[in-house]
Order: C-alpha cells, then sequence, then structure tokens
C-alpha cells in the first residue's frame, strides 16, 4: 500500500484519470429527450413531451378515435 508522498502522487493522479473520463463522456442529448417524453398515444404508439401536443396529435391524426379521457380537459 502506498504511503506519504506516493499516496497523494496516486490520488492525483486518479483524480484526473477521472476529469478526463468525465469530460469526455459529455452530455447524452438522446437520454434526455427520451425521459421528455412522457404521454404515449394509445393507436399508434407515438410519444409526445406534453398533453397540448398529445391532443393535437390526436385529433389530427385520428379523428374517428374517440380521445382518451386524460385529455378530455385538455385545452390546445
Amino acid at each position: 500500500m502506498a504511503r506519504g508522498h506516493q499516496k497523494f502522487q496516486s490520488q492525483q493522479k486518479n483524480a484526473k484519470k477521472q476529469a478526463e473520463i468525465k469530460k469526455s463522456k459529455g452530455h447524452d442529448q438522446k437520454a434526455a429527450a427520451k425521459a421528455a417524453l412522457v404521454y404515449t398515444c394509445t393507436v399508434c404508439r407515438t410519444q409526445m413531451p406534453d398533453p397540448k401536443t398529445f391532443k393535437q396529435h390526436f385529433e389530427s391524426k385520428h379523428p374517428k378515435s374517440p380521445i382518451p379521457p386524460e385529455l378530455a380537459n385538455v385545452e390546445v
């Protein structure tokens, strides 16, 4: 096991390595976008981020289908 100065050098080297890994990883935009899609169309399984968009989609793409109860109160 390292002691003293060698231990300090090892900790600094590891911290630098971890910072480089974190920096290279970056921000995952696909995962963030997928997490934002919370409403799923019951007819075509398309995902939408908010109820307003969901209602617009439902009215334009599925006009003959009955509107789901979660969209009954939503104003466009």
